[in-house]
C-alpha cells in the first residue's frame, strides 16, 4: 500500500487528484489539505510514501515546502506554470504535472513510481561513512570529515577536509544516508553541524568557509547545535 498526500491550496484542483488516487488499488490517502503548514506538520509525524505538490501556494510555495522537509517522501509536482519545470527537477522529483490534470498523464506519471522507498532511522544507522562514486570509482568519505555539501545545479559538491568531491545527486536524496549531525542551513547547503565554529543570524562558520543560513532553517539549526553544544 503506498500511502498519499495532496497538497493544493484550490478546492477543485483538490478534489481531481481525490477522485483519480480513489481509482488506483494500492493508493491509500491520508491527507488532503490546502494549508502549507499543516501539511509540513503531517508528514514530519506520519509516514507518508507519496506527495501531490502544488507549486503556487500561498505563505509557502511547494519548493519551499518541499526544502523544508528533512526526509521527504516522493513528489509529483502540480501547477499550471510551465515555467517551474526545469528547476523543479534539481529537487529530484518523480514527475511534474501540468493542470488541468489529465488522467492519462496522471496514470503516466504514478507509473514511475516503483515500491515506496524504505530508508532506515537516522537514530539506528550504523554506518558513519559516505559511499559515493567519483570519476567512476567507489570512494568512501567518514561523516565526520564532511564540513559542508552545496548543490550545484545537477550536482553536489562534498567539502571534506581535504577535497572537495563533485557528485550526480540531489539534496534531498543524499540527506536521507546522511547522520542526524547534517542539518539543510538553505534551499541549496547542507552543513555538518558537529563542525560548525561560530553561527550567525545569516552564516554558519565552518573552519575558514562561511555557510548561508536562510530564515526557514534558522530555528531547527540554532536549535540542534545548542542540543550538540550540550551533549
Amino acid at each position: 500500500m503506498i500511502t498519499v498526500g495532496i497538497i493544493d491550496d484550490e478546492i477543485l484542483a483538490r478534489k481531481v487528484l481525490e477522485d483519480y488516487c480513489a481509482k488506483i488499488d494500492n493508493f491509500k490517502l491520508v491527507l488532503s489539505t490546502g494549508n502549507p503548514l499543516e501539511f509540513i506538520n503531517f508528514v514530519r509525524e506520519n509516514e507518508v510514501d507519496l506527495i501531490f505538490l502544488d507549486i503556487e501556494m500561498p505563505e509557502l510555495n511547494g519548493l519551499e515546502i518541499l526544502s523544508s522537509l528533512v526526509q521527504p517522501p516522493k513528489v509529483i509536482l502540480t501547477t499550471a506554470y510551465s515555467e517551474y519545470a526545469l528547476e523543479s527537477y534539481n529537487y529530484g522529483v518523480v514527475d511534474y504535472l501540468l493542470k488541468p490534470i489529465k488522467i492519462e498523464r496522471f496514470l503516466k506519471a504514478i507509473n514511475k513510481i516503483s515500491a515506496p522507498k524504505i530508508v532506515p532511522s537516522k537514530k539506528h544507522t550504523a554506518s558513519q561513512e559516505l559511499q559515493i562514486k567519483h570519476d567512476g570509482l567507489p570512494i568512501t568519505i567518514p561523516f565526520n570529515s564532511i564540513l559542508y555539501i552545496q548543490s550545484f545545479g545537477n550536482y553536489l559538491k562534498i567539502f571534506t577536509d581535504s577535497r572537495m568531491y563533485l557528485i550526480t545527486e540531489t539534496l534531498i536524496n543524499i540527506t536521507t544516508v546522511l547522520s542526524e549531525n547534517f542539518q539543510r542551513t538553505h534551499k541549496s547547503y547542507i552543513a555538518n553541524l558537529e563542525r560548525v565554529t561560530k553561527a550567525t543570524r545569516t552564516h554558519l562558520f565552518i573552519e575558514n568557509n562561511e555557510v548561508p543560513l536562510s530564515a526557514m532553517y534558522k530555528v531547527i539549526v540554532l536549535k540542534k547545535i545548542d542540543a550538540l553544544a550540550k551533549s
